[in-house]
């Protein structure tokens, strides 16, 4: 079983900057893709970034160039440095994690709160 905490989620001003963390527990970080999702309110949740065991990244359009997910495998730890923020990044950010065998993210965090004020 494999345990998500994210932390790291707050209040911030438009153009100002948050890192998210979230700590893996539970089996080998390493066999696993980490994940960053979203998900504002009355809107469907949507996929911000992902970064594989081996270090390769992909972001969404939206947040290309101002988002960094990276990892830790020596921590067990995923971040993700959020930059130049807007007040539409608001949402519930969640941490998710996908085995390298398995098709669907299997383990999620509970999620923490980014609001942006304009």
């Amino acid at each position: 079983q494999v345990e998500l905490a994210e932390s790291g989620g707050g209040l911030v001003q438009a153009g100002g900057s948050l890192r998210l963390s979230c700590a893996f527990l539970g089996r080998t970080f390493a066999n696993y893709l980490m994940a960053w999702f979203r998900q504002a309110p009355g809107q469907e949740r949507e996929s911000v970034a992902v970064i594989t065991s081996g270090g390769s990244t992909n972001s969404a359009d939206s947040v290309k160039g101002r988002f960094t997910i990276s990892r830790d495998n020596a921590k067990n730890m995923v971040y993700l440095q959020m930059n130049s923020l807007k007040p539409e990044d608001t949402a519930v950010y969640y941490c998710a994690a996908r085995s390298i065998a398995s098709p669907t993210y299997d383990y999620w965090g509970q999620g923490t709160q980014v609001t942006v004020s304009s």
